[in-house]
């Protein structure tokens, strides 16, 4: 039996990013959703944070985790430790706005 998931709230926040044109000014690859959230990584950003994790919450705000993986020597990077960076109750509209000041990268020309 196959089960299916509801993407409209991680289609609505890619959506509000930028879609497809967000995909291409961020290089944003392993892209995933479920009933409410939206997470992928971002290649163009060398420096800073290479991922992201949107989740929409109770008071239909979103919550932001940027994280980027720290390389530690002599440990595999799996076990490498993740470094979060947490920014909570952000409207849709300030989502591009938010995601360009702790990035860096454009989602629009």
């Amino acid at each position: 039996m196959e089960t299916q998931t509801n993407l409209s709230v991680a289609k609505e926040i890619l959506n509000q990013l930028g879609g497809n044109r967000f995909i291409a000014m961020t290089g944003a690859k392993y892209i995933c959703g479920d009933e409410k959230s939206l997470r992928f990584q971002f290649m163009r950003n060398s420096g800073k944070y290479k991922g992201l994790v949107i989740a929409l919450n109770s008071m239909d705000t979103y919550d932001l985790k940027f994280w980027k993986q720290k390389k530690v020597r002599n440990l595999p990077l799996i076990c490498s430790p993740i470094i979060y960076t947490e920014i909570n109750g952000i409207y849709g509209d300030m989502l591009q706005e938010v995601f360009t000041s702790k990035t860096g990268l454009n989602t629009h020309l």
